[in-house]
């Protein structure tokens, strides 16, 4: 019964793993905080249920120094958890690589401690483990600077790259869990050389501390994924979960590919349809483009009505996004006519036409905490918009630049359609229609 509150604290650090892998086990991220407590856990368990009775049975052994390795790992995935959240977090201008030398030489002196143990097993087990802060800053003995200087170090290194990517300025979310680790590191590291009576206290405490910052971010990032899942891309879902939300969302101007369809004749439809069966049209409408825009990597932008706006090439970026737009335009174009024909009938008539422009844009998320939006700035969008409405049933207008961009081997699916008057543009606009219709 000595022992119950570390083998309790044992089993609060070996369940707080579990649930981090289980719940994101794919995640870099996670994986390294559940090794880091997992390892915090194994270190305490091991402690009580081995090392304490092979002391009361033979002393302190040339095999004590060993049990230091599980504590050197969790010392090692705390800092390598720290590194990744840092790589999720959008640097900017700012030179990040003196704080991941921080982390790197802080997992440096963790192994360190972990020889210096392995080599003193008597000196570390009689004079430094719980033995009390206080008793041996007082002695100054060779265990101060065989271990706790060591420790102490790595710790301090590790706070300041957490800290230091604060400067990042990255979102609330990812604030917390870096401001819960500063405040979680000491008492949990405080374990090691606190009073046996005190340990299991302070490593609990900065368990829960980790563990409220931890969820916390976890929570908003869920809602944030609900949200952006409605409108991104799968290949958007893996970069947040990679590399995190800034990254994902942060503003960018880039040269992407647009592609907008609508229906035509929907609004005459809709007046003389009930309201159930224009819900059926849109949901069969809609699930196919939303279908067809993830099969090429495409993001929604836009849709309202009948009108759906994609981009290709942003957030995720693609070399060939000319290439796949024509593509998803041609597909697009294919599921419009098979749907507009499955719900036409007398003198109600669905069609769909399309538009695909290419162009730098701007593209970002804006908008409150409360209320989100992925938007995209740049002629590109309102040309995609333009050359949409000038489509007729099954037709796709495909402006110059896109030509350009697909160069000799994709011009052979173009042909060359009359220069439009657009909105906006005081010169004629050169179009091309997409070669299938």
């Amino acid at each position: 019964m000595q022992y119950t509150a570390q083998l309790i604290t044992a089993l609060v650090a070996l369940g707080m793993a579990l649930a981090f892998i289980v719940a994101d086990r794919r995640s870099p991220t996670s994986r390294a905080l559940s090794a880091f407590l997992a390892w915090v856990g194994i270190s305490i368990a091991t402690f009580v249920l081995i090392l304490v009775p092979l002391r009361a049975a033979h002393g302190v052994t040339i095999w004590d120094g060993f049990f230091a390795i599980p504590e050197t790992f969790a010392f090692y995935y705390a800092y390598e958890w720290v590194l990744r959240v840092r790589r999720t977090v959008p640097a900017g201008t700012l030179n990040t690589k003196g704080a991941d030398r921080f982390l790197r030489v802080a997992q440096g002196l963790a192994i360190f401690y972990c020889l210096a143990a392995i080599a003193a097993p008597e000196l570390r087990a009689e004079q430094f483990l719980n033995a009390g802060l206080t008793t041996i800053l007082r002695r100054m003995g060779p265990e101060l600077f065989l271990f706790g200087l060591p420790l102490a170090l790595s710790l301090l290194l590790g706070i300041a790259a957490g800290l230091l990517m604060l400067r990042r300025r990255p979102d609330r979310a990812e604030s917390q869990r870096a401001i819960a680790f500063v405040i979680a590191a000491p008492f949990m590291a405080s374990g090691i050389v606190f009073p046996p009576d005190v340990a299991p206290l302070t490593t609990t405490l900065g368990l829960l501390i980790l563990l409220v910052g931890a969820v916390q971010f976890h929570v908003v990032q869920g809602r944030r994924a609900q949200f952006m899942s409605r409108f991104l891309s799968p290949q958007v879902a893996e970069m947040v979960r990679v590399r995190g939300l800034r990254s994902a969302t942060e503003h960018k101007t880039l040269e992407i590919s647009v592609v907008c369809c609508d229906l035509r004749g929907f609004t005459a439809f809709s007046k003389s349809t009930p309201s159930d069966k224009v819900i059926h049209i849109l949901r069969d409408y809609y699930d196919a483009v939303g279908a067809i825009a993830a099969e090429f990597g495409g993001t929604i932008k836009d849709q309202a009505g009948d009108g759906v706006l994609i981009l290709v090439g942003a957030p995720v970026s693609f070399e060939d996004h000319a290439e796949r737009a024509l593509q998803m335009a041609s597909r697009l174009r294919e599921a419009g006519l098979r749907i507009t024909a499955s719900w036409s009938g007398g003198d109600l008539q669905l069609g769909m036409g399309a538009g695909v422009a290419s162009g730098y844009v701007t593209v970002g998320v804006i908008g409150a905490a409360s209320r989100l939006e992925y938007t995209a700035v740049g002629p590109a969008v309102n040309l995609a918009s333009r050359l949409c409405s000038e489509a007729a049933h099954g037709e796709v207008l495909v402006d110059e630049r896109t030509l350009e961009l697909v160069g000799v081997a994709g011009a052979g699916a173009l042909q060359e359609h009359a220069k439009l008057r657009l909105k906006g543009y005081e010169q004629p606009v050169a179009s091309y229609a997409l070669i299938g219709a």
